[in-house]
């Protein structure tokens, strides 16, 4: 009998579902040749906001140019400090140090994978000089605990940014994931909940002010056409990825419930077995199961014996941030930050997506506890 096999991901799933009202999305963007910022992409920012909670969504030419445009909206750079954690995906810190302001690291919490609230206040007691903003990343599809961050940011003084690249209807306390704070990152990188056909971002927010100010630097700092009023970037969304997320955007709702009851099964599945440590849903709260992350002991051997069966899995991330070569130079240690350490040791992605049925979930499962 042909071994089954599981790809961690396989984003031609959910396109091939829909590949004729994707066909015709495209056909119709061709149609009007309005490539760049198209009425496609005007309607994405409404819908976006909508979805969101939030008075405006400001879209752009990636998740990490997302990243990047608030904190150049809020004038940083040399000198400036911006708190996030070492735990997630490269980006978070590069849009800090590529505006050459230092990214200060704090721990996350263990079972989240999200940023300890007590390691901020910690943090910003010893020192919040120069502290321009607070980053908290909603890791995985969860989002972060943004009732004490957020009251530890009004404390300071502080901005607080949501990271909420792999976050796209995730909840805190009945809110989404984009109106917890000053404003939201997201991407729509292929592999997201909500991905396209190459990269895409957009960043949600109630503040009118800032909302112009985004507009503004994502087409050079111009409000009229070749008169600049500030320095900006070239961060424009395509109509074409506007067109595609549209389309997927109806389809984002029923998709997130299918990937929450895969995860539910692996819980069944996995849950009494203590070799597996399964990642913590907080109360009140909405994980919408990006990646359902789980950690187990000999990690990479037990990635090796389950693609020797068939089934992918990611290790999201092996190394944090903090003990990155190009970071070397901010003088962290390794045993710095330990939870974040013992996370990179230890989690293991194992796929989730809205195409896989519950057979699949529980070929994966059983094949997991084989391989522990």
């Amino acid at each position: 009998m042909a071994l089954t096999k599981i790809p961690l991901l396989d984003v031609r799933r959910a396109t091939a579902a829909i590949r004729e009202e994707l066909d015709a999305a495209i056909a119709g963007v061709l149609d009007h040749g309005q490539f760049i910022l198209g009425p496609e992409v005007r309607t994405l920012e409404e819908r976006m906001a909508e979805y969101c909670g939030t008075r405006f969504a400001i879209s752009c030419a990636s998740g990490s140019d997302a990243l990047l445009l608030p904190l150049m909206a809020l004038g940083v750079g040399p000198g400036d400090r911006v708190i996030t954690t070492p735990f997630t995906f490269f980006a978070s810190a590069g849009s800090i140090a590529r505006l050459g302001a230092t990214p200060v690291f704090v721990d996350i919490d263990a079972g989240t994978f999200n940023m300890d609230p007590a390691c901020l206040e910690r943090s910003l007691e010893k020192s919040s000089a120069g502290v321009k903003a607070i980053m908290p990343i909603h890791l995985f599809g969860q989002c972060a605990e943004m009732g004490a961050i957020n009251e530890i940011g009004a404390r300071f003084a502080i901005p607080v940014i949501e990271d909420a690249a792999q976050a796209i209807g995730a909840e805190y306390e009945g809110a989404r994931a984009g109106s917890l704070a000053w404003c939201g990152c997201f991407s729509f990188f292929p592999t997201k909940n909500l991905g396209g056909a190459g990269d895409g971002g957009i960043i949600t927010t109630d503040d009118e002010a800032l909302a112009e100010k985004l507009r503004m630097l994502r087409v050079h700092g111009s409000r009229t056409r070749y008169y600049h009023e500030l320095v900006g970037i070239n961060s424009r969304l395509d109509s074409l990825q506007a067109a595609i997320l549209l389309v997927k955007f109806r389809y984002l709702e029923d998709w997130t419930e299918r990937r929450r009851s895969n995860a539910a099964l692996y819980r069944e599945r996995l849950g009494d077995d203590s070799r597996v440590v399964l990642p913590r849903e907080q109360k009140d709260s909405r994980h919408v199961y990006n990646q359902f992350t789980v950690r187990v002991k000999d990690r990479d051997s037990v990635k090796q014996r389950l693609g020797d069966v068939g089934v992918g899995s990611e290790v999201y991330y092996p190394v944090p941030l903090h003990l990155q070569a190009c970071f070397s130079g901010l003088g962290y240690r390794e045993g710095d930050f330990p939870v974040s350490e013992a996370a990179a040791r230890e989690v293991l992605s194992l796929p989730v997506e809205e195409g896989l049925g519950g057979g699949e979930i529980e070929c994966v499962a059983e094949r997991v506890l084989g391989a522990v």
